[in-house]
């Protein structure tokens, strides 16, 4: 269990952070206590708790939510109505509505041609730079993204100023719930606060004016969506599922696409075979933008972008709570105690993949083994976006492998791994038009 107070804090960030080795973390519970049913016990960010690294024991846990709820340390910083804080018949119910707006064919086939234009004039930009870090480039588009399918939000003051109150917001997620005038907390809600006034005031002028029918956005379609009975939304629920999805997308995306440029940089056979797969598809639209039905027709590019976000450990876990003691193949699961899904373990063990740490898209003509493809988690709560983040990165593959070529400018770069993967430089490449 580790230190008095510190628990085994000291010993992940030695993994994590210090020799940055994060899977010999796991590997050192192995070695200690053999490999057992796949749960180890710990203490970790201020919390008794189990850790689950087996594709069967994370099975369990994701998909007993009964058992194993998502507790946040604080509702206001996500939304008391929004689709991660609900639960039961709550979250079926808003969950349905969420997934149509974002992650139906329909809605893809909108987003497809929606994000294209500022991807294409990002790429152009950076070719003329000539040489940029990918992570911050990916962040800035994403958000203009994020601000034109969410709201119809154009790139200036309005927009400039939600980035700045989601990062506020995002820091509000890793730090300690104390929620007075200092705390990172604090700040953090009152960033929230202000970003939902912004998108309120945006929504009382459609139910005032309404939209044209030419618009089609998030905000328009959970406004819009009625379920089986014909019930909507309420106007906080759809505030607070705009404002959870955009901080559950916009770092992840981002840092899908700068592995992206890195992994296809590292291994140029890849990239050979994407500029195959798509070459002919740009001939066929002869400068217009491509449809959802083209990259569902590209398979290759599917098993890329499957091996980018297994590789990519975007979230490395995921928490759960007991509500109850649970006995699982003869261990108890004490009441109260955190669960630790740790997915990055999952997906680096060479018990599940083959070679794991090398990138090979060829691995995906197979499916994974049952429970061992975590990259969205799992159970009722897997993310409701996860179609829209693979739609998002092979938008950016097809525009990359056809115009533009790049390379690393430190190929060598160290990993960090906290809070999230990546390397030291954020990817910095020299890039230029083919």
């Amino acid at each position: 269990m580790g230190l008095p107070f510190f628990g085994e804090m000291l010993s992940f960030l030695w993994y994590f952070k210090i020799i940055r080795r994060p899977d010999d973390y796991i590997n050192s519970k192995r070695r200690k206590y053999g490999d057992g049913v796949g749960l180890y016990r710990t203490h970790l960010f201020g919390s008794p708790a189990i850790i689950a690294c087996t594709p069967s024991a994370n099975k369990f846990v994701l998909q007993t939510e009964s058992s194993f709820p998502l507790v946040w340390p604080s509702l206001e910083i996500v939304g008391a109505t929004s689709l991660v804080a609900v639960e039961g018949a709550s979250h079926t119910r808003v969950r349905n509505f969420v997934v149509r707006a974002i992650n139906q064919p329909d809605s893809l086939r909108k987003i497809a041609l929606m994000v294209q234009p500022r991807v294409i004039a990002a790429l152009d930009l950076w070719s003329r730079k000539g040489r940029v870090t990918v992570f911050n480039e990916a962040k800035k588009v994403t958000f203009e993204n994020i601000g034109k399918y969410f709201a119809s939000f154009e790139p200036g003051p309005v927009l400039d100023t939600l980035d700045e109150l989601f990062k506020g917001l995002l820091d509000g997620f890793r730090a300690y719930p104390l929620n007075f005038p200092g705390t990172t907390m604090h700040r953090a809600l009152q960033c929230r606060e202000k970003a939902m006034a912004i998108f309120r005031e945006e929504l009382e002028k459609r139910k005032k004016f309404g939209v044209g029918k030419d618009k089609f956005d998030l905000m328009e379609g959970l406004m819009e969506v009625k379920d089986e009975e014909g019930k909507q939304l309420s106007d906080i629920e759809v505030l607070d599922n705009i404002v959870s999805l955009i901080v559950a997308g916009y770092v992840s995306t981002s840092l899908a696409i700068m592995w992206a440029f890195y992994y296809l940089a590292k291994f140029p056979l890849v990239l050979d075979k994407l500029r195959e797969e798509h070459m002919p598809i740009a001939k066929k639209r002869n400068g217009d933008l491509i449809t959802y039905e083209d990259i569902a027709s590209c398979k290759y590019t599917s098993r890329v972008v499957e091996e980018i976000i297994r590789l990519a450990n975007i979230a490395a876990f995921f928490f759960r709570t007991a509500n109850k003691d649970v006995e699982y193949k003869g261990y108890k699961i004490p009441k109260g105690w955190k669960v630790i899904c740790w997915a990055r373990y999952v997906h680096t063990n060479p018990d599940n993949f083959e070679d794991p740490m090398c990138f090979n898209p060829d691995r995906w003509n197979e499916a994974a083994k049952p429970g061992s493809y975590l990259v969205f988690g799992g159970g009722s709560r897997i993310c409701a976006g996860n179609m829209l983040a693979r739609l998002q990165v092979s938008v950016f593959l097809h525009h990359l492998a056809v115009g533009y070529r790049w390379e690393l400018v430190n190929r060598d770069a160290g990993m960090t791994y906290l809070s999230h993967p990546k390397p030291n430089d954020g990817v910095e490449i020299d890039i230029s038009k083919i």
